[in-house]
């Protein structure tokens, strides 16, 4: 009977430890459901906000433009009105004036006809001259109808018809957008982000990536990219701060972005790449991750190397020129395991490099695979992965060991991929920078 108790209490434990997993699941899918609740809500509400934002701002404009246009067209009417009224003024006033002068001629000449005898001839002869001075024969001419102006108003339905199609084509309403972020991806001191088209339909020639700073800030979105790529690294992000990212695409002829994605958030817990301050012969920039190097008057050539080992395997290591110099065989771009001092170049032991002519050295061997040369736009690239985490050799603890690692270095179109060989366990490495003669310029992530 205990036996059978003891059975009865462990499946009752375990359908408990059931029940509080299966309502533990339920409660996460219930929160999916909250938030895409309120994904739906919140974006529904956001687009009503920017269609009657759109709509109001299209027609105050719109009776502004009316408003203006109308204005100037009763500004022409009032200025033909003028300039055809002035003469026709002017000819009334002439002919008044004629009238006025033919009425006293009138009264004179009936006062001529009745007066006497003895004054008759006086006022005859007065009437007569005054009739002659007159020129009784002139008569103003009174433009025909046809010769004055005939205002009219010119209007064009067409534009109801034009305005009706293009504002049934203003705007649409999607309910998702043709381009999502895919992946963020940490990097020191940045965020690799990708993102795929999920709408097959749509053909896109650009894409728009932006970012700002999550929380209570209110930052404002910044542009980071614009172009074709499907990915992008985001530079000079803090450290453990979250960051909103989302992308929008444009269409092939088209002038409009599309709606944004849903943002994602990320963040990068690996501390950027810096150089060493205070190294002989270099100028950082404030960040420190990019140096300039600014004295060749020493005959010695200082390595500047990274602050810290910040480089792990698994990440690629950039180096970009945006300064070229001129070039020197003992020139070097790559990765070591410390930063001793007193060398003067990365073509030592322990090291992996690339010369600005292209040669590259494994434990201060040159390689006989060639690499295109460094100059002005440059990019080399680092990316190593462990081969070998157990020492390779005899076995023997007094032979001590090796760990190998896979080099991959690239430089423009071509790369080297070859197996370096360590004396030592190391999770995290150094890189560096070594030229002789000024004027070269590298930013490093």
């Amino acid at each position: 009977m205990s036996a059978e108790v003891d059975v009865l209490l462990q499946e009752a434990k375990e359908s408990i430890e059931a029940a509080q997993n299966y309502r533990s699941e339920l409660q996460q899918r219930l929160n999916g459901l909250n938030q895409a609740r309120k994904q739906v809500r919140g974006s529904s509400g956001q687009a009503r906000e920017a269609l009657q934002r759109h709509f109001s701002e299209l027609q105050a404009a719109a009776t502004r433009l009316l408003s203006e246009r109308l204005s100037a067209l009763l500004a022409e009417v009032d200025a033909i009105e003028a300039d055809s009224v002035r003469p026709l003024d002017e000819c009334q006033s002439l002919i008044e004036h004629g009238v006025g002068q033919a009425d006293e001629l009138l009264r004179e000449g009936e006062a001529a006809l009745r007066c006497g005898l003895g004054e008759k001839e006086d006022k005859l002869g007065s009437f007569t001259k005054k009739a002659v001075h007159i020129q009784l024969d002139s008569l103003p001419e009174v433009p025909a109808l046809v010769d004055v102006p005939c205002v009219s108003a010119q209007l064009d339905d067409s534009l109801l018809s034009v305005l009706r199609d293009r504002v049934s084509r203003l705007g649409s309403v999607a309910s998702h957008p043709p381009v999502q972020i895919e992946e963020l991806q940490e990097r020191p001191g940045s965020i690799l982000v990708r993102w795929c088209k999920v709408d097959e339909d749509f053909a896109a020639a650009d894409y728009r990536l932006q970012h700002r700073r999550s929380g209570g800030g209110r930052s404002q979105y910044e542009d980071a990219y614009i172009g074709r790529d499907c990915e992008f690294l985001v530079l000079h992000l803090d450290p453990h701060t979250d960051y909103l990212f989302r992308v929008s695409a444009r269409g092939e002829g088209r002038t409009e972005w599309s709606p944004w994605s849903v943002p994602q958030t990320g963040y990068t817990t690996l501390a950027p790449h810096e150089w060493c301050p205070g190294s002989e012969g270099y100028i950082l920039s404030s960040r420190r991750n990019i140096a300039l190097r600014s004295d060749s008057s020493h005959t010695r050539c200082p390595v500047l190397y990274s602050n810290a080992p910040t480089y792990f395997c698994g990440q690629t290591l950039t180096f970009k020129l945006s300064a070229a110099g001129q070039m020197d065989a003992r020139d070097s771009l790559g990765v070591c395991v410390d930063s001793r001092g007193g060398t003067e170049s990365l073509q030592r032991d322990q090291a992996v490099c690339i010369s600005t002519n292209g040669a590259v050295f494994v434990n201060g061997k040159e390689m006989t695979n060639q690499l295109p040369a460094v100059a002005l736009g440059s990019a080399v690239t680092f990316d190593m992965e462990v081969v070998n985490l157990f020492p390779v050799g005899s076995g023997d603890p007094a032979e001590g060991g090796h760990f190998k690692l896979r080099v991959t270095i690239g430089s423009g179109s071509r790369e080297v991929v070859f197996d370096w060989l360590v004396e030592q366990t190391v999770d995290c490495l150094f890189f560096g920078c070594s030229f002789v003669h000024s004027g070269w310029k590298v930013l490093v992530f």
